[in-house]
């Protein structure tokens, strides 16, 4: 798959295009059966596949001060690979400023979709706009295509666990820890990749080594709590106990951190990316009386990850 970053790389223009323009945080099941629906129509008319998007995410950059800006499912190099797995051709990412939000939707369509990237066949969800004051629409799309000869595919509203889903419904359910609902909204489950930093050796000391992981600017942890999660580690998928939170026994911190200790491996992860894969979630975080209470605690917390673990493994060969 190509990806061109609008402005910097080179576009290639090509009328034969199925094309679909969105933020697509998530690339949750309402997002692929959009994606799904425009690959199969370019397959039928022998069209290239193209998501257009944008970066930073559109509420970032026009945040009000009275709101605090959204959290992200994906990060763009997330939505990318994840567009990639799903078939497109090529991602266009437009990068979003003021300057650029204040450009009239007709002229995003006329000036970047038909005379840069091409376009046959536009795809639309059913509640989506863009450009200024939201007035890219369905009835926006369908003067300009009977205009400038392209077709308009509108397509209605997608159900996943039986609910329409958007990524707020996603970012709502992972936070209130429920990242079995966030895994069935997005088909798989809920990742946080970052790299592996120093942080204060406290765990090592208590016999817990964990993995501490800086988790990308505006990418959304699930609520405070102990999970069950899972990496890839030099080849192998090792299962472990995640801790999101402020560590209230030992800190007085109200950013919450992403700490993971893994089962049975003693390997030096400083410095790694790791992509740590949010299976289920085990108990809200707790400031104990003491620290052989948490320490007890933790026990307990290691065999409900390690029953997981069996079941886990069990599935993937079976």
């Amino acid at each position: 798959m190509n990806v061109v970053r609008y402005g910097q790389d080179p576009m290639v223009f090509h009328r034969k295009t199925a094309l679909t323009v969105g933020t697509f945080d998530g690339v949750h099941c309402g997002h692929r059966g959009i994606v799904e629906r425009m690959i199969a129509t370019a397959r039928e008319h022998d069209e290239r596949t193209v998501v257009v998007t944008f970066d930073p995410h559109p509420q970032i950059v026009l945040a009000r001060p009275d709101r605090e800006p959204v959290q992200l499912l994906t990060t763009i190099d997330e939505r990318c690979e994840l567009f990639a797995q799903l078939g497109i051709d090529m991602v266009v990412v437009v990068p979003f400023n003021r300057e650029f939000a204040a450009i009239p939707a007709d002229t995003f369509v006329r000036t970047v979709i038909v005379h840069e990237i091409g376009v046959q066949h536009f795809f639309i969800g059913h509640d989506h706009s863009f450009g200024k004051n939201r007035g890219g629409n369905e009835e926006l799309l369908q003067q300009l295509g009977h205009e400038l000869d392209f077709d308009v595919v509108p397509i209605p509203p997608l159900e996943c666990a039986g609910v329409v889903v958007s990524s707020t419904k996603v970012r709502n359910a992972l936070k209130t820890g429920g990242v079995d609902e966030a895994h069935r909204f997005l088909g798989r489950p809920y990742a946080v990749r970052g790299v592996v930093g120093h942080g204060d050796k406290r765990g090592r000391t208590l016999g817990i080594p964990t993995a501490n992981i800086q988790v990308p600017e505006h990418k959304l942890l699930p609520a405070n709590g102990i999970y069950v999660v899972s990496s890839v580690i030099d080849g192998s998928v090792v299962v472990g106990m995640a801790s999101v939170g402020v560590r209230p026994m030992f800190t007085n911190d109200v950013v919450p951190t992403l700490e993971v200790n893994y089962l049975d491996i003693d390997t030096d992860l400083y410095g790694r990316t790791l992509e740590v894969v949010f299976h289920a979630r085990l108990r809200d975080e707790i400031k104990y009386e003491s620290v052989d209470e948490l320490l007890a605690q933790i026990e307990i917390d290691r065999n409900d990850t390690r029953l997981y673990q069996q079941q886990f493994l069990h599935r993937r060969t079976s």
